[in-house]
C-alpha cells in the first residue's frame, strides 16, 4: 500500500469534507470511477486490467503464481543433458555402477550444486544407452586412427577380478603421422576357458580380427609366462617378453634360498602379526605418533606384486623403533629382528632399488616405446630387405 493510495498511486482514497481520508473508500485516478475497499487489491487490479489494459502492467510486484514459482531456479533442458552426459562419462573412465544413477546422495549433490531442487538423476535404461552410444562413438575414432597407420604393436595378459572372474586386456601402441605415441585399449573381455596356448593364441587373434588389423600387428608383448610364451609360437607375430616382469622374476627367483631368506622370514611374520590383528594395528599406529613417524601400514610381500619385497624392508626399516617395543611388551613368540639382520636388509634394500627403479620405467610408457620400435624395426626388414 502506497501513501495515500493503492496499486502504484492508480487508487487514492476519497478524501473528506474535513480533509481526512475515508480508507472505505477508493478512486481510480485515471476514470475517476469510485469503489469499496475491504483491505484487497484484487478487485482493483481487475478494474485496471479491464478497462485500462496499458497501465495494468505497471502496478508494482505481485505474488507469484505456482508455476512460476516451480520454474524459479530449474536448470534448462541443455544444462540436463549436459548433466547426464557428464554422468555417463564419469560412469565409464571411473569404472561405477550404473545404479549410482539411484543413488539420493548423488541427487541431492546435484540439486545443492545446480540450485535446482526438483532436479531427478537419469534413468538407468537411460544412462545403460548413453553407456552403448559412448562406446560406439569412442570405438568409431579408434578404428580411423588404426586405419591410417601401417604398423601396430600389441600388450595383452590376463588377469583376475576379486570375483575370481578371469578378463582379457589387449592394447594397441602405435606412432601417428605426428610422431605422438597413441596407446589404448582393443579389449577386455571375460573369458571362460582354461588358458591353455591355443585358447589364448585364439582370443588375440580374435581381437586382430575384429578391430581389421591382423595384417598391421608386427610384435605381441605379454608376459613370460609358459602358456603366453607357448601361444605366441603359434601367432604370426613377433613374440616380445615383458622385460620388467622378467626382471622381477629374476629378483623373486634369486632370493629364494638365499642368504637374506632367513630375514625376509621373520619379516613376513612381523608384518602379518600385525595386518591380522586391528589391536596390534591400532598399537602400531600408536607407536608412530610417538615417534613422531607418518602413520602407515606395513605391507606383505606377493611373489606376483612387483616391488613388495623392497616396500616391505622398507617399511620394517622406518618403524623398528615401534615395533620393537610393541613385540618386546607383548612378549610375543614373533620376535623382532636382531642387529644383524636389519644390517643385512639394509643392504637387500640398497640391492633392490635399483631393480625398483629399472622395474617401474620398463613396466610404465617406455616400455610401449620399446614394443613399437621393434614394430618399426620388422616392419623395416619386411618392406625393404635391407638387412638379411
Amino acid at each position: 500500500m502506497d501513501e495515500g493510495g493503492l496499486l502504484g498511486g492508480k487508487f487514492l482514497f476519497k478524501k473528506l469534507p474535513d480533509g481526512l481520508l475515508d480508507k472505505t473508500r477508493v478512486r481510480c485516478t485515471i476514470c475517476k470511477a469510485e469503489f469499496k475497499y475491504h483491505r484487497s487489491s484484487s478487485s482493483l487490479a481487475y478494474h485496471l486490467r479491464a478497462k485500462h489494459p496499458t497501465e495494468s502492467t505497471s502496478t508494482g510486484p505481485r505474488q507469484s503464481t505456482l508455476q512460476e514459482y516451480g520454474a524459479r531456479g530449474r536448470i534448462t533442458k541443455n544444462v540436463r543433458e549436459k548433466l547426464t552426459n557428464s554422468l555417463v562419462v564419469w560412469i565409464a573412465k571411473n569404472c561405477r555402477p550404473v545404479s549410482i544413477v539411484e543413488d539420493d546422495g548423488l541427487r541431492e549433490v546435484i540439486r545443492a550444486a545446480s540450485g535446482d531442487e526438483c532436479y531427478n538423476l537419469p534413468s538407468r535404461g537411460t544412462i545403460v544407452s548413453r553407456l552403448h552410444t559412448l562406446y560406439g562413438d569412442q570405438r568409431a575414432q579408434q578404428c580411423s586412427k588404426l586405419v591410417q597407420v601401417r604398423n601396430i604393436a600389441l600388450t595383452g595378459d590376463h588377469w583376475t577380478s576379486v570375483n575370481n572372474d578371469n578378463y582379457l586386456g589387449v592394447m594397441a601402441h602405435f606412432i601417428d603421422n605426428d610422431w605422438t605415441m597413441q596407446s589404448f585399449a582393443l579389449t577386455v573381455s571375460k573369458t571362460e576357458e582354461r588358458h591353455y596356448a591355443e585358447a589364448c593364441a585364439d582370443h588375440f587373434l580374435n581381437v586382430a580380427n575384429e578391430w581389421e588389423i591382423k595384417n598391421k600387428v608386427t610384435t605381441l608383448g605379454t608376459d613370460s609366462a609358459r602358456n603366453m610364451v607357448a601361444a605366441a609360437r603359434l601367432l604370426p607375430f613377433e613374440h616380445m617378453p615383458c622385460m620388467a616382469h622378467i626382471l622381477q622374476r629374476t629378483v623373486t627367483v634369486s632370493l629364494n634360498d638365499s642368504a637374506f631368506e632367513r630375514a625376509l622370514a621373520k619379516c613376513r611374520k612381523i608384518v602379518g602379526h600385525f595386518k591380522h590383528s586391528p589391536a596390534n594395528a591400532q598399537e602400531l599406529k600408536a607407536q608412530q605418533a610417538a615417534h613422531g613417524h607418518q602413520t602407515e601400514p606395513l605391507v606383505q610381500d606377493v611373489p606376483t606384486r612387483w616391488n613388495s619385497t623392497l616396500e616391505m624392508i622398507k617399511r620394517i626399516q622406518r618403524n623398528k623403533s615401534g615395533l620393537t617395543t610393541i613385540l618386546t611388551q607383548q612378549n610375543s613368540k614373533v620376535t623382532m629382528l636382531t642387529d644383524q639382520e636389519l644390517d643385512r636388509l639394509q643392504k637387500l634394500e640398497e640391492l633392490l632399488e635399483p631393480c625398483r627403479y629399472v622395474t617401474e620405467l620398463l613396466g610404465g610408457r617406455a616400455v610401449c616405446l620399446l614394443f613399437h620400435g621393434v614394430a618399426s624395426l620388422v616392419s623395416f626388414v619386411q618392406d625393404y630387405g635391407a638387412l638379411r
